[in-house]
C-alpha cells in the first residue's frame, strides 16, 4: 500500500531523517577520536556529544509535533519508537567517546574500526529510509540489508572481545570491552530501527 501525505504532513519523517543525520555525524566525529592523539580527546567527546544532544532535541521537536499533528504520517507509538532507537544510537556513542576520554585510551584494534564502519553504513541507509517513509515500496531492502549488518556487527564483537581478552592484561581488557560493547549496543540500536520499519511495512501492507 503507497501512503500519500500532505507535505506538513512530513514534518515527523523529516525530524527522523535528520536524527539519523545526527548518528552519521556522531560516527564521524568518534572515527576521528580513534585516530586521534590523547590529547585531543576532550574536544572530540565533546563533539560527540553535541550530536547526542541534538539528537535529544530533535525527539523532543518530534513530540511536540506529534501532539500538534491532527493526522500523523504514522502511528505516533510507530514514530516515537523510530525516535527512541535513533536517539539510543547516539547515546552509545557519546558513552563510548566518553570511555575512550576518560580511560585515555590509544590504539583501540582495528576492530573498533570496523563496527564504525558498520554503523555509519547503516546510519546512512537509515536516513535514506526516514526520508522514504511516506511511500513504503523498496524499504524491504532497506530492511534486509541493515539486518545482515547488524549480523557482521555481532560477529566482528565477539572476535573483538576474544582478541582484547587473549591481547591485554585484565584491566587494559576490561576498558577496551566496554567501548566494544558501546559500539556494537549502537548497531543494535540502528537493528531496532530497521525492525520498526519492518513492522510498519507489515502493518500497512
Amino acid at each position: 500500500m503507497k501512503l500519500r501525505f500532505f507535505p506538513s504532513e512530513r514534518a515527523g519523517l523529516d525530524i527522523l531523517a535528520r536524527m539519523a543525520q545526527e548518528v552519521v555525524a556522531a560516527v564521524q566525529a568518534l572515527s576521528e577520536l580513534l585516530g586521534a592523539a590523547p590529547g585531543d580527546y576532550a574536544e572530540l567527546a565533546a563533539r560527540v556529544h553535541s550530536h547526542e544532544s541534538a539528537a535529544a532535541e530533535l525527539q523532543f521537536s518530534l513530540l511536540t509535533q506529534l501532539r500538534s499533528s491532527f493526522i500523523p504520517p504514522l502511528p505516533r507509538e510507530d514514530l516515537f519508537a523510530l525516535s527512541r532507537f535513533l536517539h539510543e544510537a547516539t547515546e552509545k556513542l557519546d558513552a563510548a567517546a566518553d570511555l575512550m576520554s576518560l580511560y585515555s585510551l590509544e590504539r583501540l584494534p582495528p576492530r573498533a574500526s570496523e563496527q564504525l564502519e558498520v554503523l555509519v553504513r547503516q546510519a546512512e541507509l537509515t536516513v535514506s529510509a526516514m526520508h522514504g517513509l511516506h511511500n513504503l515500496d523498496g524499504l524491504e531492502d532497506y530492511w534486509i540489508e541493515v539486518l545482515r549488518l547488524a549480523r557482521r556487527a555481532e560477529r566482528t564483537h565477539r572476535v573483538f572481545v576474544a582478541e582484547l581478552l587473549a591481547g591485554h592484561k585484565p584491566l587494559p581488557a576490561l576498558r577496551h570491552v566496554q567501548v566494544a560493547e558501546q559500539l556494537v549496543a549502537g548497531t543494535r540500536d540502528m537493528r531496532r530501527v530497521a525492525s520498526q520499519v519492518g513492522s510498519i511495512i507489515i502493518q500497512e501492507s
